[in-house]
Parts: structure tokens; sequence; C-alpha cells
């Protein structure tokens, strides 16, 4: 591994048409950062998910909240926080650089976890505890204190999520051996150490926050984000800080600029011959064949007699005339869309086992002993369990077999592993309504004398909802990271922040659309003959059917998935680029 290795940057720049070199020495330190670097992140992640894990039970019964305001809240906030992502990426890449987007979002996070500790602290920011006579709902000034509290929160997700896995790898030197495999440690410590936070967030400090105090409970989260604070900027001089350097999503809007001023344009025969090709020699993109898909965009590139060339052989003009690699990249992300798409629906699966899987488990037999009862929330881990314990198990045992059967490097490609998990998040979800039969009929026939918690609580044992998690964890397994492991490698070099940010928005996206159905379901039911569905005691609705609809739209999303599979074309795969090159050469000469 390395500690310390000088490396020549060289840096192109333009002045009166000229191109100087400028050489910088840059020093990789690479694992004496880690301890920063993951120290950081360890106590960023537990901060943030020890606050948000248990955040939909707060909001019932400290802000007296009804169980779908507090759902619908929940999945604004978690929807807005990954969409924000977008918006960290291109302030990083743009203008800040990775360093400084990490510092501020970190210190916005910091005090977003201490304003929402002291709506548990300051009894004149939330609502008083319900009795027999009455119970009031939040105040506007209630609200806004909390909105501030999630909102610091939502800046210190958009500047950090995007922005984590990179800076990381900026710590150690690309191109030598020992670099790369410094890389390959730091991710394998990164999912470590999130699976490590989540576990202790979903038990530990969900217990406290459950059993001692609300306050006590938000303060542990806000303690450890200022360690992960000062951890960051102890180790400042000791980073690499790589310089913001333009977004690549000006390229993209080139394209399509320059694609709908030639829209007019006769699409040529044989595009790969005739439009224009330019390679920067400074790009750290690799070169793209042609592809025919999106044959639209071609026209971006096509060269006119009125479109300048510079000596070097670059468009002079680039809101005019685009190259064929930069459609090709733009081709790229449109690819992509309809995985990302697909991919959506199925996290409505997974914001269903972190909502309402809580709501079963409040009204579930959550006792183990006579004075230990398990919080809610904590119900989550085994989700958790099961997709760490199932990762080295099909890394060791099940890909090395299907290599063998397959030959595919990976035992099968990362599109066929998204689509299993889809598949199983299918499973998950019938599964989760048979439980929530079997949950329901119990509570009306066989409650626990003397508990209740919106409603009479059910004799079933709270264990019962292991296997709809466990299943759910499985599918994250496969598809999560198969889609982080796709959106890396479709993506082009330059564009990967951007990648990370499209797996975000996955999340964001499913959040809107969980509430969206939710609002959908309790109004639609509302008045129906079977009764409200969602209802706050959920042993007067359907929880079971509701779950029994997302399985179908899980479905109809397979089959569109396994079409859509079928017609997707790699990045890499088209017509070859050396034989591109020696057909151009041959066509110029």
């Amino acid at each position: 591994m390395e500690n310390r290795e000088r490396e020549t940057m060289v840096e192109v720049e333009k002045g009166d048409g000229q191109c100087f070199i400028a050489e910088e020495k840059v020093i990789y330190r690479g694992l004496k950062t880690m301890p920063f670097v993951i120290g950081n992140e360890t106590f960023e992640k537990l901060g943030a998910i020890g606050t948000l894990s248990n955040l939909l039970v707060y909001l019932t019964t400290v802000f007296n909240m009804s169980s779908i305001k507090a759902a619908t809240i929940l999945n604004i906030f978690n929807g807005t926080t990954n969409f924000s992502t977008l918006i960290g990426a291109f302030v990083s890449d743009t203008y800040w650089g990775r360093f400084k987007t990490v510092a501020f979002a970190s210190i916005a996070s910091l005090m977003g976890l201490i304003l929402i500790d002291f709506t548990a602290v300051f009894k004149n920011l939330h609502p008083h505890k319900c009795n027999a006579q009455e119970c009031e709902g939040p105040t506007a000034g209630h609200l806004a204190f909390l909105a501030a509290g999630l909102g610091l929160l939502i800046v210190g997700a958009a500047g950090i999520r995007p922005c984590n896995f990179a800076f990381g790898a900026d710590q150690f030197n690309p191109k030598t051996e020992a670099g790369k495999k410094g890389v390959n440690s730091f991710f394998n410590w990164y999912f470590f150490t999130f699976t490590v936070a989540q576990m202790l967030s979903l038990t530990v400090i969900v217990y406290v926050q459950s059993n001692v105090s609300w306050s006590m409970g938000f303060a542990i989260p806000a303690m450890l984000m200022f360690l992960s604070c000062g951890l960051f900027f102890m180790g400042s001089k000791l980073y690499v800080k790589v310089k913001a350097n333009g977004s690549p999503m000006t390229s993209v809007a080139q394209v399509l600029v320059v694609a709908f001023k030639k829209r007019k344009l006769k699409q040529p025969e044989q595009p790969w011959l005739s439009l224009f090709v330019y390679m920067p020699p400074s790009s750290i993109n690799s070169k793209l064949p042609y592809t025919h898909q999106f044959r639209c965009l071609d026209k971006a590139a096509i060269l006119l007699s009125e479109d300048e060339v510079n000596t070097d052989g670059s468009a002079a003009n680039p809101w005019r005339l685009c190259s064929m690699q930069q459609v090709e990249e733009v081709k790229c992300l449109v690819r992509v869309l309809p995985i990302w798409s697909a991919a959506l629906v199925y996290y409505v699966v997974i914001v269903q086992q972190n909502t309402y899987a809580t709501f079963q488990a409040l009204q579930s037999d959550r006792r183990l002993g006579k004075h230990f009862e398990i919080p809610a929330a904590s119900y989550y881990v085994f989700l958790m369990l099961a997709m760490t314990i199932w990762i080295p198990i099909y890394d060791r045992l099940l890909v090395p077999f299907l290599q063998r059967r397959t030959g595919i490097e990976g035992g099968i490609t990362v599109l066929q592993r998204i689509g299993a998990g889809i598949f199983l998040s299918i499973v998950s979800m019938i599964v989760s309504a048979l439980v929530e039969d079997r949950r329901r009929s119990l509570a009306l026939t066989k409650p626990i004398p003397g508990i209740r918690t919106r409603g009479d609580v059910s004799s079933l044992p709270g264990f019962w909802l292991i296997p709809q998690l466990a299943l759910a964890g499985l599918a994250e397994a496969f598809t999560a990271i198969g889609q982080v492991e796709f959106y890396y490698k479709q993506f082009p070099e330059n564009m990967r922040s951007i990648a990370g940010s499209l797996f975000f928005c996955g999340h964001a996206g499913s959040s809107y659309l969980s509430g969206f159905l939710i609002a959908i379901v309790h109004k639609t039911t509302e008045g129906a003959a079977t009764g409200n569905w969602l209802p706050e005691d959920l042993n007067k609705g359907r929880l079971d059917y509701y779950y029994y609809m997302i399985a179908a739209f899980g479905v109809v999303n397979f089959g569109y998935f396994l079409l859509i599979a079928s017609w997707y074309q790699y990045k890499g795969t088209g017509i070859d680029s050396s034989t591109l090159e020696v057909e151009v050469t041959e066509k110029v000469a």
C-alpha cells in the first residue's frame, strides 16, 4: 500500500490561442489519510442515520402527527434529500471542488442535527403530550423550526453523498498498483462502516430515543457529527484536494442544443465516417465507438461548411458543432435513464419496509423477555443483516460457480443482477401482505391485553416481520450494489459524480412516488366498502391490500425492465473504434 507518493500533474491552460504546460507536484498520502476520511464517514453516518431512522416514530409520538402526515413528510424529505445530490455534484465539479463541498456540507449537517435535538429538549418547540381529553398538533412555529433542521440536513446530504466516494479515492494515486489496491480497500471499508453505522443507529441510538429520552437520543447523533467534522478538518493538510474543472453537464447541454439547431438536416447514411471526430488530448474519458441508437443526436456532429475548426482539430464554437465523442457520451446517459426508471419503482418496496413495516412492528408483540421491548424502528436492522450476510456468500461462493458456468466476469451481467433484485422485491411485498393479514387477524381475535399502540397490539411476535425484511435485504444486495456498479461502468469517466447522484435520485423518485401512492390510496379507499386501507389503527385497515397493490406494480415493472434490458447496449459496444480510425484516416487521405 502507498503512504506517500509523488506524481507530476500536467495542467493545460489556454491563452491567446496558445497552450502552456504547468507542472504541479501532488503528494498522495494514501492510507495515512484514511483515519480522517473513514472516521468522518463513520461518525457522519452514525449521526445522520441515528436521527432519521426513528424520525417517523418521533413525528407521530412527540409532534402528534397522524401516520399518514408523518409518512408523507418523511417521504418528501427523503426525496428532496436525494434529489439535492445533483445540485451538490454540480457545485462540486463546477465551483468548489470536493473538499470545500464536503466541509461546508458537514457543518450544515451538524447545525441541522442540533436544531432537531432542540425540538426535543425545549418544550416550547414541540406540542404538549396527548392525554385522554385532547391531543393538539404542532403549530406553525413548531413546524418551521423542525423544517429548518431538516433543511440543513438536506444541504448536508447534497454535498456529502455525491462527493464521499470520489474524495476518498482522490487520496490514492490511480496510476500505481498500490494506489489501485488502496482505492479498493477504501471502498470495502466504506461499505463496512456504512453497515455498522446503520446497525448501531437502528439498535443503540433508537433504543435510547425510544426508551430513555428523545433529547438524549438526538444529542448523541449531534455529538457524533461534531466528531465527524473534527476528524475531517484535522486531516485537512494531508488531503489531495482536486480542484473544480467545470461541469461535464455543459458538454451534454451543447449536444442537445446543437442537435436541436440541426434537427432539419438529413441523417447521414454512414455517420461513423462522416461525423466530426475530435478527442481532447487531456480528456480522462475512454474513446467511445459509434452506436446506432438515438441517431437524432448524431446531427450535433454533422460538419457544415460554415462550421469552423481550430488548428488543433477542436470545434471553434462548441455550441454550433460537437464531436462524435460528445454525442456518444450523451447517448450513454440517455440509455441509462430507462434502467433508472425501473429502479425507481423497485425502491418503492424498500420505502415500505422503512415506513409501514415500522407501523406493523408498533402493533405487533415486540417483547423480548419480561423487561425488554425491541423498538419498532430497530426491525429494519434485519434488512441490513440479510444484506451483510449475503454479500460475502454471493462474492465468494456464488460468483465463482456462475463464472465457470457462464464465462462472464461477475458470473452474471450487471443487468441480470439488478433484475434478480427486482424479482425478490416482488416476493418481499407478497410475504409482507401475508404476514400483515395474519398480524391483523390475531390483533382482532387475540390482542395482548392491557397494551395499546394506536390500537390493539397483535399477539403475533414481531419476529414474523423478519422474512419480508430479509427478502428486501437480499433484493438490495442484488439491485442496489448492481446499480452502483452499472452507473459507474456505463457513465463516461468525467460524469461519475453525476452517476452517484443518479443513484440517490432513484431513491428520491421512489420516496415521492410512495408518498403519492399513499395519498391516492388513502383518499380513494376512505369511503370504500372495504374501508380505509391505511388508517391510524392498522387493525381497522387493509395494509395487506396495499402491499398486494405494490407487488402488482412490481410485476408490471419487472416486465418493463426485462424489455429494456434486452434492448440495452453496453458502453463500448458498437462499431469497432480501431476500424473507425483506419476508415476515417483513409477517407481524409
